[in-house]
């Protein structure tokens, strides 16, 4: 009897065969990033212009993801000029690390993916969200387990996330829903409470009836929405139905990426948050950086470097907070100075298409913002937009980076400037 298991009845191998079998194996040992070259072959997508530069032949799909993002902008602006929008939020992100977690169809694993998206998730939510916080809550062996309270750090979340990273058991989504129900039902009612579940399982293993937690979630006014890495489920979409909250399927990393980064920027406020209501708000001092004091947040003795509350004078590490002591909200004017712009966007630009029309010659050649050129090689003008206010000319890039991270028009603010010199 042949044994092909030791290796000691294996048959012969061809010439022919040995070489597939080589190619094969380059193949699998090639890393992720050899592999996407090597499939994509996009050095052969360039060219060299007049000047010297490498530029890509073809800027159909670059332009597209441009206008992809600028119309998520547009949407997003136009919404906020009828729709109140939640600047406080207190968001629990759940984070799947069942067996599922473990599964190589993302590479290197879901889960390595998922913590890489985390990352960069968290980073831009406090960018975009200075005054809000969030918690961190992992699900694996059918339990749901606080890795991380409500704060304003992104260090301490991405710390204490890339500490615990191993995938086991089984996902309990009720355990989930109920954890977040009661650390959320806690908050005011001026915070909007949110939960993001990343979810690599195909079932949920639950110790009771989990649509009783879903109307429990819908009647605290909690929006889960679900980012699902497998296939899409009916009980997360039930979820997301019920509470409001958004539901999709990544489909790869990019589109995972994506997902995830849509939650980034407020969401409209329910109804019942919508009415106006003052909040009291301590903007606390920095202390001395060699006085020694009890933190109020780890309640041990720290040197320097926190913040003293102006109520009841406890010290704190971060801000924005609420003082364990007193329950004030702490929060510093650079805070509010960079939620201003979610209630007062900037104008969508118009678009200019690029044909020759009668009053072409007063189209500027050059962007108003970079002052690159608005014409290609062939000196025939390209798409751009302008701002309906002041009328100025701008490339995509500079739309893109003046509604996404500037927040101000270079045009308008010029006008601005020159009227109160004159």
């Amino acid at each position: 009897m042949s044994n092909y298991g030791n290796g000691k009845g294996k048959p012969p191998v061809t010439g022919e065969e040995d070489d597939d079998d080589e190619e094969e194996g380059n193949e699998r040992d090639l890393e992720a990033w050899e592999r996407a070259y090597a499939d994509e072959r996009s050095w052969e997508s360039l060219q060299e212009d007049e000047s010297g530069l490498l530029r890509p032949i073809d800027n159909q799909a670059l332009h597209h993801a441009q206008y992809r993002r600028r119309l998520r902008s547009l949407s997003a602006a136009s919404a906020a000029s009828r729709i109140q929008k939640g600047l406080i939020r207190y968001l629990y992100l759940v984070i799947d690390l069942s067996r599922a977690a473990g599964e190589m169809d993302l590479r290197p694993s879901r889960m390595m993916v998922v913590a890489k998206q985390v990352e960069a998730f968290v980073r831009e939510f406090f960018d975009q969200n200075p005054l809000s916080q969030i918690g961190l809550v992992t699900i694996k062996d059918g339990i749901a387990q606080c890795l991380t309270d409500l704060g304003g750090s992104p260090e301490s979340h991405i710390k204490a996330l890339m500490g615990k990273l191993g995938c086991s058991g089984e996902a309990s989504l009720q355990n989930a829903l109920e954890l977040v129900h009661e650390q959320l039902n806690q908050i005011p009612s001026y915070g909007h409470r949110e939960v993001i579940i990343l979810y690599s399982a195909l079932s949920t293993c639950d110790p009771g009836d989990v649509m009783e937690t879903i109307q429990k979630c819908k009647k605290s006014k909690i929006r889960c929405s679900v980012i699902g890495l497998s296939a899409e489920i009916y009980i997360c979409k039930y979820l997301c139905q019920e509470t409001g909250g958004l539901y999709a399927v990544a489909l790869d990393e990019a589109h995972l990426k994506e997902l995830i980064l849509e939650h980034a920027p407020p969401p409209p406020a329910i109804a019942e948050f919508a009415i106006a209501n003052l909040i009291k708000m301590g903007f606390p001092q920095r202390t001395a950086e060699g006085g020694i004091s009890i933190c109020s947040c780890h309640k041990e003795a720290k040197l320097g470097g926190g913040y003293t509350c102006p109520r009841c004078k406890a010290r704190v590490c971060e801000l924005p907070t609420e003082c364990r002591i007193c329950g004030l909200t702490l929060v510093s004017s650079p805070h509010l100075a960079r939620s201003y712009h979610h209630l007062f966007p900037v104008t969508p630009f118009d678009d200019i298409a690029p044909m020759i029309v009668p009053n072409q010659h007063r189209r500027p050649k050059t962007c108003f913002g970079c002052q690159q050129s608005l014409l290609n090689p062939g000196n025939m003008p390209v798409r751009c937009v302008t701002c309906p206010k002041c009328k100025q000319f701008f490339c995509l890039d500079c739309d893109i980076y003046i509604h996404e991270s500037l927040h101000n028009c270079p045009g308008c603010e010029s006008l601005r400037d020159s009227k109160s010199v004159a």
